[in-house]
């Protein structure tokens, strides 16, 4: 499948849609923790049992972005996202069979092995395009397109907690979601394959510089970079801290209330997950845009110097406050989303445009590395308190504890990144076609 050139006088703004339709389906992930009580229940599960489909999706996410970022760089975004419309939907059908059967590893291996290929292959099914549309404002165009993957569960959360309401919470109530689930989003995925086009040759609008001007470096070169891997690092501890609490958004806000006289309601927690979602979202979009002013570096100073301190006082007084504890949350949901969005220009800015979604895949590693982390920090820890005796807030304050040290790491790691030595550049006089035939087979 060839990837579908723009028409002369195509609009660039049509693109961040095509983008979006795909990114608001595959965000439906983070919304994975309103199946959680159901799933418990029904199959009798632990919370950490029940969080292993969405850490298996995050983890299949980062490797298929890995070892698929050059192919996808190499076929072009149709082709991507029609490979990720198959694997997503597939994976809610397959585990749509399993609670029916209510056998689980099928909903494992639906959900998390097939479902979290389609998440990673669609997840940079549209950055390299993207950037090369918008070349004059690079946060601001990522964080369009990834704004929908942090707004998926905006839509999915109320959608899900409607169907399960609907449908019932037994395993033929959730099997039935999953399979209204995979044929919706079929559809609403199958808008953007349909959409999507790259620029026309090298310069798709005239303020564009060329892709191979400026600083370029291959994506094998650049795994070979210390840069590289302080970048994965503070990717890897902001996704850490961040979705420790939207993994069991749901549960953790019922906990930290349930020995108060404002206990948290099923349907209250749904909304809280939402409006986690809503932060997650207007942080892709708000703060990668204000990338664009103050650099890449400073924002992430903010993203992971904040965030601690919003984990210190949720610790300290988020059960005395919900008005506290939901405002902390949000801010953190915001800064997990504006990490996601700011890392592809953070990557472009150090690495130049040539091969950028290649390297990108492949520092979504991290992700995948922060997608067994975070959840198995929060479930695993709230598991053994709870055969402790412990209830309530004291939960999680251990947890919490964890995630603001690994704040603190990720922000001396951003601290060391530095400009990329010349010897990793692709030398002016080579052309980047000429690199790519020579390495793509290799790197693919």
């Amino acid at each position: 499948m060839s990837p579908p050139v723009a028409p002369a006088g195509w609009s660039r703004w049509l693109v961040p849609p095509a983008a979006l339709s795909v990114h608001l389906s595959i965000g439906q992930a983070y919304a994975w923790s309103v199946f959680k009580p159901p799933l418990e229940s029904a199959l009798g599960l632990s919370g950490t049992q029940s969080a292993l489909p969405f850490q298996l999706g995050i983890v299949m996410l980062g490797l298929s972005a890995a070892f698929g970022g050059t192919l996808v760089e190499r076929k072009g975004p149709r082709w991507a996202m029609t490979v990720a419309l198959v694997c997503f939907s597939s994976g809610f059908l397959i585990s749509a069979l399993g609670a029916a059967s209510e056998q689980y590893w099928l909903i494992v291996l639906g959900y998390g092995f097939v479902g979290g290929i389609g998440l990673g292959i669609g997840y940079i099914s549209p950055v390299s395009t993207l950037i090369k549309w918008f070349p004059d404002r690079p946060g601001m165009a990522t964080g369009i397109a990834i704004m929908g993957f942090g707004g998926g569960a905006l839509i999915a959360s109320p959608w899900s907690a409607q169907m399960l309401e609907s449908f019932g919470a037994d395993s033929s109530g959730i099997a039935l979601a999953f399979l209204v689930h995979g044929l919706s989003y079929a559809v609403f995925m199958l808008l953007g394959v349909l959409l999507v086009r790259v620029p026309r040759g090298e310069k798709p609008v005239k303020s564009a510089p060329s892709v191979v001007e400026g600083v370029q470096v291959s994506a094998r070169s650049a795994v070979r970079t210390p840069q590289f891997w302080c970048l994965w690092v503070v990717l890897c501890m902001n996704v850490t801290a961040g979705i420790g609490i939207l993994e069991k958004a749901a549960p953790m806000i019922t906990d930290f209330f349930a020995d108060t006289s404002t206990p948290v309601s099923v349907t209250a927690a749904a909304g809280f997950v939402a409006l986690l979602s809503a932060a997650n979202m207007a942080g892709r979009i708000g703060w990668s845009s204000t990338s664009d002013l103050i650099g890449r570096k400073n924002i992430y100073r903010v993203y992971l110097g904040v965030g601690a301190l919003m984990y210190a006082l949720i610790a300290l007084l988020g059960d005395s406050s919900k008005p506290l504890f939901i405002l902390c949350a949000l801010v953190i949901l915001s800064f997990y989303g504006g990490g996601f969005a700011t890392i592809p220009a953070y990557l472009k800015d150090l690495f130049g445009t040539y091969q950028v979604g290649a390297i990108h895949g492949r520092l979504l590693t991290a992700w995948s590395t922060a997608g067994v982390l975070g959840p198995l920090i929060v479930n695993w820890i709230a598991d053994r308190q709870e055969e402790a005796g412990k209830h309530g807030s004291a939960l999680y304050g251990l947890s919490f504890v964890i995630m603001i040290g690994l704040l603190v790491i990720g922000f001396v790691a951003n601290e060391l990144v530095r400009p990329v030595h010349a010897r990793h550049h692709i030398p002016a006089p080579r052309k980047a076609a000429d690199v790519g035939q020579r390495q793509q087979p290799k790197s693919a």
